[in-house]
């Protein structure tokens, strides 16, 4: 069984300037919070540290995250794929391309069977339902500034996992939301150093946030 309140009370592991304490990176923290899971927790892990590498993301992975048998894994990479079509959609206007060009549909092939292949856990075509942010993500995307558009994606997925991740504590779902978050944070320091530690020192708040929330209500 994973000790959840264990993990989660040790995941900052960050240095007084929000990047990584000597000797530590993101390989060594994803060791520090395996130490503590269960095989079957550990699975789920390695699920969406795949999921959070750009080549792993094709219709077959979807389709598996779609059905995955963890809530945050369904609901965190449906909207990793509304959000990416819904860039490419935005692109291909942009540039005058083919309407639904490198967009991932979930159609599998000629041979592909309707109804096992094509149809994700909402009984619809594999397009990850309603994408309620497209808004505010093509917002984001008319930017002129490069680096600000990034940094409002990021901000934007953030806020998702946030949302996803609002009532849990002490779960599988909280650690993934904080490796999801630290993704970004990690990505960032190495591309924006002065970003990268605004955003740990985010992800610091936010989870010492969760334990003072816990005592309000223990009290």
């Amino acid at each position: 069984m994973s000790n959840y309140e264990y993990i989660v009370s040790s995941l900052p592991w960050l240095a007084k300037d929000f990047a990584y304490g000597e000797g530590r990176d993101y390989d060594s923290t994803m060791e520090e919070i395996r130490r503590d899971l269960s095989e079957k927790d550990e699975a789920v892990l390695d699920f969406l540290l795949k999921g959070l590498r750009a080549e792993s993301l094709d219709v077959d992975f979807y389709n598996e995250a779609l059905h995955h048998s963890d809530r945050f894994i369904r609901e965190y990479f449906r909207f990793d794929l509304n959000r990416r079509n819904a860039q490419v959609e935005y692109l291909n206007r942009s540039l005058g391309r083919e309407e639904g060009e490198d967009m991932i549909t979930g159609i599998a092939g000629p041979d592909a069977d309707f109804i096992t292949d094509r149809l994700d856990i909402d009984l619809s075509r594999f397009s990850g339902g309603e994408f309620e942010e497209k808004e505010r993500l093509e917002d984001i995307l008319s930017g002129e500034n490069l680096l600000e558009r990034e940094k409002g994606i990021d901000d934007l997925v953030w806020e998702k996992i946030n949302a996803l991740t609002v009532f849990n504590y002490f779960d599988i779902d909280a650690i993934l939301g904080y490796v999801a978050k630290l993704a970004i944070a990690d990505r960032w320091l190495r591309l924006d150093p002065a970003a990268g530690r605004e955003k740990f020192a985010r992800l610091v708040a936010e989870v010492k946030g969760t334990f003072k929330g816990i005592n309000k209500l223990a009290i």
